[in-house]
């Protein structure tokens, strides 16, 4: 028995090394300091540009966050993520300067009057233009700030803004003098202690009615998360002068939202109230709509809107009851809203889906319907009496379709303007071109005499993506092409500086130009702005778009690089191809080219194209559709039609004389990172994969995923065979698993890398799994970003561009 014991205890002891032997405690590492160099690069600055089309406001953006702001405290509540000590949502990316630039002539004007380390984000034009508003973010709360144009100075107003929720915190009145914001209220108290022993268990009970449950992230969880939630989220409207005299609107309470309307004499307020869910996040909470005047008064509660766990299943699914309450642009203060008329049940047999309807203020009569929907409510854009856009649109047909309707008139029906689907790019008809009107709300750009509007668009086409400008008829439907972007430049119509004189704001871009605005008209086109190439590391490179032929004949498509100063006399190189499946219900749509060649390669931290410096190629954006027509769905033959892609990418490449056909990688993040593991499951055409925050185990998202509408108790054997978890067994290539601990996507649960790579090691695989810290589903934290570029470049190495040539010639799973 003794001998037993210890030749237990040897055994035992041997395992636990083992074990502990495949954990590794590691530092932050560094890439090679070229990919360090990009990853540091400031983006090309935002802008915003105001509505008299006088001024830029420039906002310039760090590249990365630190991981010491990352690990700051934080409440993830009801869908919600929020930093306690500012009462704001965390993880924003904020701007750290910003300056003015005068369309006319591109001179700029510096702000003055910042704090040291200034955070600044929500950043908004007056009406007239004359000012500028934007919110503060300091260690202890937000405030908000108001930039005199004309002098560059600017001022805080306001402090202890409620930034927790989405959207802007605050909004401008038409008089451009005063603002609506949402604050913390002044007497709130301490927040709520969590207890120390709990009052009893959670408790959750279904009643019977079908819904789907969706995989939401970051919910409420316990009496004490609800306690926490109302706290942080408890707000006081305020009206607040640009002086910053401070008057307050109504009761405090859980304001979503607040909305002035055009006229600036009442305030749409949304409001969240109890019982809270654990299974749905705050904006599917009760809701309690209310029209305040600007004494604070209520005008009126135009609805309450219970709590909606129990929408239908299925895409195209929505709440029953009056819902999407907004201001109509172009009118002083009427309401619209959408009513589902199907019971919001995209399976029941309906002639009509939705309604829309107004109400003018001071609603005391009934509601006046719109437009009736026989598909499901997308959008309205605003222009006049005479002239607004609804938009309808179904997933199950990919349909989208656009009705002139005249609200000033009740008697003239509806016409179609555009029928179309929207995965066919070649055939789409572009978006209304905006403007902001004297009260500086966004209304439809009309010509001068009102019949035509505008349509800006990517214009996509075999050659790739040429964006345009048209002028549309509204009573002929005729167009008439007024800008369309030239070779060798990617240019996007922006706003019109004047329409009559034909002068037009763009953002133009090439392959070796970054982003800038230019103003068309007068001759040649000038420029407003000058913002250097941020990645002069990659300068050189080779770009080409190229198509190429799936096996079941589908045309494909991809942006293949090559390092700075390749030629052909170099050989074929390693190759890392980074993709993302799309599903289509056309194989026609499937096929059309998603890209321009003369876009400037923008470098985020989570770019495939750092290798270029490196000395690999890289296949960006190979496109993997999954199709699906008629009655059959995309994902029927999801694997089979990913395979066929994946081969015919590295074939592309390698019929070419770029790609080594034996050091190729396939690499993408989120569903790519599910492609990846199913690739490495299902073929041998990849010699490792790297896999960033994926989900590889659908029955952990049993009601659909992606494009998938079916629920896995209606399609178990479609989850089954998409799921690379399944299939751990078949992975018999490198794989290399990265996750954020603290990713909120839906669906992508740290868990599932957790699992996968467990399976993978029971299983004998080459596998390594990465935790970052603090991190959610898009890498901030610049110890994080570097640390993965060093994981995947040493994977890279070791087993693709060091790799030696296989054994025999692998067939496919």
């Amino acid at each position: 028995m003794a001998l037993s014991h210890r030749v237990f205890c040897l055994v035992f002891f041997a395992l636990l090394a083992g074990a502990l032997s495949a954990q590794e405690t590691v530092d932050y590492q560094m890439p090679p300091q070229a990919m360090v160099d990009i990853a540091d690069a400031a983006p090309t600055p935002g802008v915003v540009v105001d509505p008299t089309k006088t001024w830029l406001l420039v906002l310039e953006r760090r590249s990365l966050s630190s991981i010491g702001e990352l690990s700051e405290p934080e409440f993830r509540l009801a869908g919600l993520r929020i930093q306690p000590a500012t009462n704001t949502r965390s993880r924003r990316r904020v701007a750290r300067h910003i300056e003015l630039v005068a369309i006319a002539d591109g001179s700029t004007r510096s702000v003055t009057g910042l704090p040291s380390g200034a955070r600044i984000d929500d950043a908004s034009f007056s009406p007239d233009g004359s000012l500028a508003a934007f919110s503060l973010t300091t260690a202890t709360g937000m405030e908000l700030w108001i930039l005199d144009v004309a002098s560059g100075a600017a001022k805080r107003v306001l402090e202890d803004l409620n930034g927790v929720f989405r959207g802007q915190p605050y909004a401008w009145l038409s008089d451009s003098r005063s603002l609506v914001v949402k604050v913390v209220p002044e007497d709130r108290g301490a927040p709520p202690e969590a207890p120390s022993v709990p009052s009893g268990p959670i408790v959750q009970e279904a009643s019977g009615i079908k819904s789907a449950a969706r995989t939401y992230q970051d919910l409420l969880t316990s009496h004490h998360d609800e306690a926490l939630f109302e706290y942080y989220g408890q707000t006081q409207v305020v009206r607040v002068s640009v002086e910053g005299a401070v008057h307050k609107l109504g009761a405090p309470g859980l304001v979503a939202r607040a909305a002035p309307s055009p006229d600036g004499k009442h305030v749409l307020v949304e409001r969240l109230e109890r019982p809270f869910s654990y299974l749905v996040p705050y904006y599917r909470f009760g809701h309690r709509i209310e029209v305040l005047d600007m004494s604070g008064a209520l005008v009126s509660e135009v609805a309450r809107l219970p709590l909606a766990e129990d929408v239908a299943i299925g895409r195209n699914a929505v709440r029953t009851g009056r819902r999407d309450f907004g201001w109509r642009a172009d009118a002083d203060a009427t309401l619209y809203f959408i009513e589902a008329t199907d019971g919001g049940n995209p399976r029941a047999e309906a002639k009509f889906r939705d309604a829309v309807y107004t109400w003018s203020a001071p609603f005391t009569g009934e509601p006046e319907p719109l437009i009736s929907l026989g598909l499901r409510f997308a959008d309205v854009h605003w222009g006049s009496d005479a002239v607004a856009l609804v938009t309808e649109w179904w997933w199950a047909t990919r349909t989208r379709r656009v009705f002139r309707v005249k609200p000033g008139t009740s008697d003239e029906p509806p016409k179609m303007v555009f029928d179309y689907s929207y995965e066919d790019r070649y055939n789409a008809p572009g978006s209304p071109l905006m403007t902001h009107n004297a009260r500086g709300a966004l209304v439809l750009a009309t010509s001068a005499d009102g019949k035509s509007i505008y349509l800006t668009g990517e214009g996509a086409s075999p050659e790739g993506d040429r964006p345009f400008l048209d002028a549309l008829d509204l009573e002929s439907g005729a167009k008439t092409r007024l800008f369309h972007s030239e070779a060798p430049y990617y240019e996007m119509p922006i706003a019109w500086i004047d329409a009559e004189a034909g002068h037009l704001l763009t953002r133009r871009e090439s392959r070796d130009e970054p982003p800038n605005y230019f103003v068309h008209g007068s001759g040649d086109a000038r420029a407003v702005t000058h913002f250097p190439n941020p990645y002069p590391g990659l300068e050189g490179v080779g770009r080409e778009l190229v198509r190429y032929d799936r096996e079941d004949g589908v045309k494909l498509s991809a942006t293949l690089y090559t390092p700075a100063g390749y030629t052909s006399e170099d050989g074929p190189l390693p190759m890392l191809v980074w993709a993302y499946p799309r599903e289509y219900k056309s194989a026609s749509a499937a096929a059309q080219v998603r890209d321009s060649p003369y876009r400037f390669s923008r470098v985020s931290w989570g770019s495939p194209l750092y290798w270029l410096t490196q000395g690999y190629a890289v296949m960006e954006g190979a496109t993997m559709p999954i199709i699906g027509e008629g009655d059959v769905e995309p994902n029927d033959t999801y694997v089979e039609q990913l395979v066929a892609s994946g081969r015919a990418a590295v074939d592309e490449a390698v019929r070419r004389g770029i790609a080594d056909r034996d050091r190729v990688a396939i690499a993408g993040h989120s569903y790519g990172a599910f492609m990846t593991a199913n690739l490495l499951a299902h073929s041998d055409t990849f010699r490792a994969g790297i896999a960033r925050s994926g989900a590889y185990n659908r029955t952990l998202t049993p009601f659909g995923f992606q494009s998938e509408q079916r629920t896995y108790w209606e399609a178990p054997e479609i989850y089954f065979a998409m799921s690379p978890f399944m299939h751990a067994q078949k992975i018999n290539e490198p794989i290399l698993l990265i996750h954020g601990v603290a990713d909120n996507n839906s669906g992508t649960f740290p868990i599932q890398s957790r699992r996968l790579y467990h399976a993978l090691k029971g299983h004998g695989a080459t596998a390594r799994l990465v935790m970052l810290p603090h991190e959610s589903h898009g890498y901030q934290a610049r110890e994080s970003v570097m640390h993965t570029l060093w994981e995947m470049n040493v994977w890279l190495d070791k087993y693709v561009k060091n790799a030696p040539p296989r054994n025999t010639t692998s067939e496919e799973h």
